[in-house]
């Protein structure tokens, strides 16, 4: 936990006379004292790692409460309600307790006020501990066979593999390398590169998580940039768009709608010199990865999500939980 961090959660709990309170149900300035703050506390009141406003200017909080088996879950949630629970992460029992302060700040770094992008917590969150189901296996991943390797478009191939990088210890990355040719050199890529080129989060996500439980305890291998790509894909608001354009094309095809269209009810209208008004094709392809982008060779596999959910709920009308790839 960093300093900053500190110093703000103290001066928030002993707020400066005159001050405001910014999170009212949180004190109690009754008579009552230390006794009466207990009774007015929401149940499962926890101090929190951190704290933020989102776009409707509801006051939401970063947390860290017990998991299973001496794990940590780090969750946003309402800072009023103590609801709306989000996991942001969920960090083994071995790893240092600062961790969870560390995810904390980065977490509100790259959130930007938004608001939560997590996943809901679920009551299996409670109940499991990380790689619990994976801990067990003794294989690591990096000695599977060639023929279970994943496999792109392109005819690339992608496994871990342990690489010497001038430290003491070698580290644990993923490499890319031609499928035809057995003795062709590898090329280190990181796990989201490795994720793009498959488009698909399976099997690396898989793949990384087993490696990470295998070698968690281990000297004999470096997973902490490996553990960091992995908690940058699981967090980052960019998301892969293949299950989008997949029920783009079905549903243009179904409902015999035009690409003009569905950008019109997206909002993306242009106009030709006569006034005459159409959809901003062009935006749409790009944002389902059927165009490159300006001054790129191929089709971007990401979106954001907030347009992938716009796209969605008002260019094709369904959820978007249905164009979300797990």
């Amino acid at each position: 936990m960093t300093p900053t961090l500190s110093s703000t959660h103290a001066a928030e709990r002993r707020p400066a006379r005159g001050d405001v309170d910014p999170m009212p149900r949180d004190r109690c300035h009754s008579r009552g004292g230390r006794e009466a703050r207990r009774e007015r506390q929401p149940r499962g009141r926890s101090q929190p790692l951190g704290r933020y406003l989102d776009q409707q200017g509801r006051h939401r909080e970063v947390i860290a409460r017990p998991g299973s088996a001496g794990s940590v879950i780090v969750v946003d949630r309402d800072a009023l309600t103590c609801g709306d629970s989000r996991l942001v992460a969920h960090l083994a029992a071995d790893e240092p307790h600062e961790n969870a302060a560390l995810v904390c700040t980065h977490y509100l770094q790259d959130a930007g006020g938004v608001g939560p992008r997590c996943r809901r917590v679920t009551p299996e969150d409670a109940t499991t501990a990380p790689f619990a189901d994976r801990g067990r296996s003794e294989t690591d991943p990096g000695s599977l066979p060639r023929e279970t390797e994943p496999v792109d478009a392109a005819g690339y191939s992608y496994r871990l593999e342990r690489v010497q990088t001038g430290m003491s210890i070698p580290e644990l990355r993923w490499r890319r390398r031609r499928a035809d040719e057995a003795q062709a050199e590898s090329v280190q890529v990181s796990a989201r590169e490795a994720i793009a080129c498959l488009q698909s989060y399976e099997p690396v996500r898989t793949l990384t998580l087993q490696a990470l439980a295998c070698h968690r305890l281990a000297g004999d291998v470096s997973t902490t940039v490996l553990r960091s790509e992995l908690e940058r894909v699981q967090l980052s608001p960019i998301v892969l768009n293949r299950r989008l354009r997949e029920v783009a094309l079905a549903t243009m095809e179904r409902q015999e709608l035009s690409m003009s269209e569905i950008a019109i009810r997206c909002g993306r209208v242009k106009r030709d010199s006569s006034g005459n008004e159409s959809g901003e094709t062009s935006w749409l392809a790009r944002r389902l990865g059927l165009l490159p982008e300006g001054g790129q060779r191929t089709p971007t596999p990401w979106i954001h999500s907030d347009v992938l959910a716009l796209i969605a709920r008002r260019g094709l009308g369904v959820s978007p939980r249905e164009v979300e790839q797990g």
